[in-house]
């Protein structure tokens, strides 16, 4: 129906000034002046206003405006975020993401090629959305171990699953939703009438997004991420060897313990004698100290096994080995000069009563270490690399004696919960996929399920919720809820057609596949699937033409979500892994999006013979 547009008050005033208000909005996102919190805050108060002040019956409740933040694919989004950080959390992916790795070979780039051409086909049988939370920790995971910044993988994965999405009736919850409103209207989509046209523009778009996307995307990492990547220095520690330990009964070959690759050795202390390297014929045994030297990773992943006691260098007496408590975390700290703890033994110093944290390792560059750790005295300078709760942590902000260096706090991956996190991950995806439970019950469940087994705690799980896509969405459904109540959305559809009136069918087809493309990213594809299936039939039957062509339109075109993270799901998804700003999907989304239109405007005429 279309809306009055002569009026002064009521619903055409309530029009314009919904799209003055969705304008504003854009852009203030765009120029990145102002928090998207505070941006989406102010939209939805500006809509709140309109309807109930200026003018009030001309659109929305201001309960249907503030419905979204209850929206089922909102909901989604954050409990797959959880699902998610318990996945990261827990390094789960760490061995399938080495596993492609070294089955792919060659370059990043090309590893980059297959798991995005290979996201994009999977994405044609199952819903984009668990394709994409199956595939941020395989390519967070591989951008770690082969060196590249994972922004230039994340968004080209998000778009990759939505150009497969296009090609199959399943591919996506835009194509269901369109067949949905469109077999009403007596027109009826096969599961692969939308195959041939979409894979034209799958196979167009994937062009640009392997091999121009990660040209065009700036990196993104942050300076605490690029430290971490690029710093090879190492730390001494000790391991302590007591009955039943892993390292029991390892024998020197060739001068080295084959058991500890990523692990220099520098000494043996038996029985407080150090034996020095090359080590030949030696057994260890219980009661022996390893003194050793590691990079920061290499210790990382001996905690992540589950014991605080393998690296400890200040264990008080009668302690044991126990497991690392969740949110175990690890930071560097400099002796300050006129420490009181200068000039002391590690053993002696008493950092761990003093400031809650258990020293690990130290990096000194004067001299080898090659004597207890515990009996090693510190110097100013040093390096120390300690341990211990968020909170004790944070504590050392405060201390004169110990500087913490604030990029290097980071927390120790859970790695004995990984296959229970893969569990609780495979179980997701295979009843999403299959339609078994919806996507947000599967979602909702997987994030219950990873808190109640381990895998994450309530404050991880807290920090996973990111207030930017809250209120991202919720402020774009109550933009979409706005313009259709108050016939924004027709009269946007029938003013191009009027505009072009007597003009090709093929030229009224390409107009109306790039409004729906341009509100597609201004409002989301449901909405945009939704509101335009019915214009599209009448469009259609208005000029005399095959509506066919113009629903398949609708469907492409509100698929065309690229350039602003509110217009898919996938796009939120992949928005905080990958640190993007909102004028990141402006400037890399919005060729691809003329790049489809293009494509389409050409392929669709040829295609249906108009």
């Amino acid at each position: 129906m279309e809306a009055p547009l002569t009026t002064i008050a009521g619903t055409g005033l309530a029009m314009w000034a919904t799209f003055a208000i969705i304008a504003v909005t854009i852009l203030c996102y765009a120029v990145e002046k102002w928090p998207i919190e505070a941006v989406a805050l102010a939209s939805l108060g500006a809509f709140l206003l309109l309807f109930s002040v200026v003018a009030p019956g001309g659109g929305p409740e201001p309960g249907a405006l503030v419905a979204g933040f209850a929206n089922p694919a909102l909901v989604t989004v954050l409990a797959l975020l959880i699902v998610g950080q318990a996945l990261f959390n827990t390094d789960a992916l760490d061995a399938p993401a080495q596993w492609l790795a070294d089955a792919v070979g060659g370059r990043s780039t090309r590893t980059l090629t297959v798991l995005l051409v290979v996201a994009a086909v999977i994405s044609a049988f199952i819903n984009n959305t668990p394709v994409v939370v199956m595939f941020i920790p395989i390519m967070t995971t591989l951008a770690r171990q082969r060196g590249f910044d994972a922004a230039k993988g994340l968004m080209p994965l998000s778009f990759a699953s939505i150009l497969g999405g296009m090609t199959t009736l399943i591919g996506s919850s835009t194509n269901l939703l369109v067949a949905g409103v469109a077999v009403k209207e007596g027109i009826d989509i096969g599961f692969f009438d939308i195959t041939a046209l979409g894979t034209i523009l799958a196979a167009v778009g994937l062009i640009y997004v392997v091999f121009a996307l990660p040209r065009v995307l700036r990196r993104r990492a942050g300076m605490a991420e690029e430290i971490r990547l690029t710093t090879g220095k190492q730390f001494v520690t000790q391991i302590e060897i007591t009955a039943g330990h892993p390292l029991e009964g390892a024998q020197a070959r060739g001068g080295m313990f084959r058991e500890l690759t990523e692990m220099t050795v520098r000494a043996v202390l038996r029985d407080d004698i150090p034996i020095l390297p090359p080590f030949e014929d030696i057994t260890l045994r219980p009661r022996d100290v390893l003194i050793v030297a590691a990079t920061r990773s290499a210790l990382t992943r001996a905690l992540s096994k589950g014991s605080t006691g393998m690296p400890a260098a200040e264990k008080a007496d009668g302690d044991e080995e126990r497991p690392i408590e969740a949110d175990f975390t690890l930071a560097e700290v400099v002796v300050a000069p006129g420490s009181r703890y200068a000039a002391r033994t590690i053993h002696g110093a008493g950092i761990r009563v003093n400031d809650g944290v258990v020293v690990l390792g130290v990096q000194r560059k004067s001299h080898m270490q090659r004597t207890s750790l515990a009996q090693m005295r510190l110097e100013p300078g040093d390096t120390i690399l300690v341990g211990g709760q968020p909170g004790d942590v944070a504590r050392l902000r405060s201390s004169r004696d110990l500087l913490l260096l604030e990029w290097s706090t980071a927390q120790v991956p859970m790695r004995r919960y990984a296959k229970r996190a893969l569990a609780v991950f495979a179980a997701v995806v295979l009843v999403a996929a299959t339609g078994t439970l919806p996507i947000m019950v599967a979602a909702l469940l997987g994030a219950l399920a990873m808190i109640m087994t381990g895998c994450i705690n309530i404050r991880q799980a807290s920090r996973a919720f990111d207030s930017r896509i809250f209120m991202l969405v919720g402020a774009s459904i109550a933009a979409a809820t706005a313009l259709e109540a108050t016939g924004g959305a027709t009269y946007l559809a029938h003013a191009a057609v009027k505009a072009l009136d007597g003009q090709p069918v093929a030229v009224l087809l390409s107009t109306f596949f790039l409004v729906v493309a341009i509100l597609s990213n201004a409002l989301s594809h449901h909405a945009t699937a939704v509101l335009f299936t019915p214009v599209a039939i009448g469009i259609a039957q208005t000029i005399g033409a095959d509506p066919f062509p113009f629903v398949v339109a609708v469907i492409f075109a509100a698929n065309c979500s690229f350039a602003t993270p509110i217009g898919y799901q996938t796009n939120l998804l992949v928005m905080g892994p990958g640190h993007y700003r909102f004028a990141d999907y402006l400037t890399a989304g919005t060729p691809l999006v003329i790049l489809i239109w293009l494509t389409y405007s050409f392929a669709a005429p040829w295609y249906y013979a108009l």
